[in-house]
């Protein structure tokens, strides 16, 4: 029988997104040509842009707690400082509740949605102004079926959410829509279902929660030492049931997770891509609760890089990958679509080839510039700032039909 769950591990997503490049360098996939003489000039961009956003050198992991971070002051530090945690796992758990719910709001906002800062009074879009209206969310205990005690997300909770919540949350209005609004509710209601369904997970030092899932894997470290994929593993397996009804195999939801016919293998799970890039954004975003709390979390290159559209966007506009049918950036494209999972998957193997000129050109290993970092300082700024230096509203290179649950 086909280990199934080979396909729910960052080592499936690393090794299919290189099979898929090989065949791409060899002229045999169907949407995209790859020009690798570009990836100096973009590695060179990415060294620039990092150079400028942190001149010391010291550049953080790319995760949701960069975005808590508005005008130089970390909104969530502030907070967690003058809460009265009875402990360090008190806390992380705090963390992941945090975490993992504004993860899975984080899914694009589209260019014309604003948040309106009630403490800087500026209106900020995209994913800062999505990380801060969750983070005022959380804060405010939108999440929390505990009255006297805010910082928290209870699976009790999460599963009443509305959609008249989040659009209050968000300050969404007919001049301020947000795209993916029911996906994202439908998301949280789910990961409330989920959390209730599972206390032997979730609730295992207190009542079910999101946060919950810090125990399960500080149950699993081995001499207080974890390696971050199995973050990403504990991730699929525990939250998996949570992403819309898409691929699976054997009665196991494969979740981010789609077909490309190129990618062929002698098994039952021939022409599967796995992406998981959600799941890996938070997989990163965990791994500094789990610090906080004392662990030590091992071999963040076992993580991949994010198959989204700034990254992706990164290549496509730096000439590296280049549309067979130039038409194809005028059509708006499905998520499940070939061309969609040929350019997220070779994004995923193209950064682990930047990642190596950069240090290449760097002088530093991969233990001292992790991909966490490369991401961060990084490819998704660059790909940002080469949207905007290219179309106004800094959209991405191609158009993505999407639900809110993908990107």
């Amino acid at each position: 029988m086909t280990d199934v769950s080979y396909l729910l591990s960052a080592r499936a997503v690393r090794e299919r997104a290189h099979q898929l490049l090989a065949l791409g360098l060899d002229g045999r996939l169907p949407h995209f040509r790859i020009d690798l003489a570009k990836l100096d000039a973009i590695a060179d961009l990415v060294r620039d842009v990092t150079n400028t956003a942190y001149p010391s050198g010291e550049v953080p992991f790319h995760s949701r707690w960069r975005h808590f971070v508005v005008g130089g002051v970390d909104r969530w530090a502030a907070i967690a400082a003058k809460a009265p945690w009875p402990d360090a796992a008190a806390r992380a758990r705090a963390e992941f509740d945090l975490a993992i719910t504004s993860v899975l709001l984080d899914a694009g906002a589209g260019a014309a949605w604003r948040y309106q800062d009630a403490v800087t009074g500026t209106r900020i879009g995209r994913s800062e102004g999505l990380a801060l209206a969750s983070l005022d969310m959380f804060a405010s205990g939108a999440f929390s079926a505990d009255a006297g005690n805010p910082l928290r997300a209870d699976a009790a909770k999460l599963r009443e959410l509305t959609v008249a919540d989040l659009e209050r949350g968000f300050q969404v209005s007919a001049d301020n829509p947000l795209v993916g609004l029911d996906g994202r509710v439908a998301l949280l209601r789910r990961l409330g279902e989920v959390t209730a369904a599972k206390p032997e997970v979730f609730g295992t030092k207190d009542g079910p929660r999101p946060g919950g899932l810090f125990d399960q894997l500080a149950a699993t470290a081995t001499g207080g030492r974890l390696p971050a994929a199995d973050i990403l593993q504990q991730v699929l397996l525990q939250l998996g049931p949570i992403w819309p009804s898409r691929l699976t195999l054997q009665g196991i939801a494969l979740g981010d997770c789609w077909r490309h016919a190129a990618l062929v293998t002698a098994d039952a799970t021939t022409g599967l891509v796995p992406l998981h890039k959600l799941s890996q954004w938070l997989s990163y975003s965990l791994i500094e609760p789990l610090q906080r709390a004392g662990l030590v979390v091992d071999d963040i290159d076992g993580l991949t890089g994010l198959a989204e559209y700034r990254n992706g966007g990164l290549f496509v506009d730096g000439g590296v990958l280049i549309l067979r049918d130039p038409a194809d950036a005028a059509r708006a494209h499905a998520v499940d679509s070939p061309l969609v999972v040929e350019w997220r998957a070779l994004t995923v193997a193209l950064l682990d080839r930047l990642a190596a000129l950069i240090r290449q050109h760097t002088g530093q290993t991969a233990e001292q510039l992790p991909l966490a970092r490369i991401l961060e300082g990084g490819t998704w700024a660059t790909g940002r700032k080469l949207a905007f230096a290219r179309r106004p509203d800094g959209s991405p290179p191609l158009t993505i039909i999407s639900d809110g649950t993908v990107f």
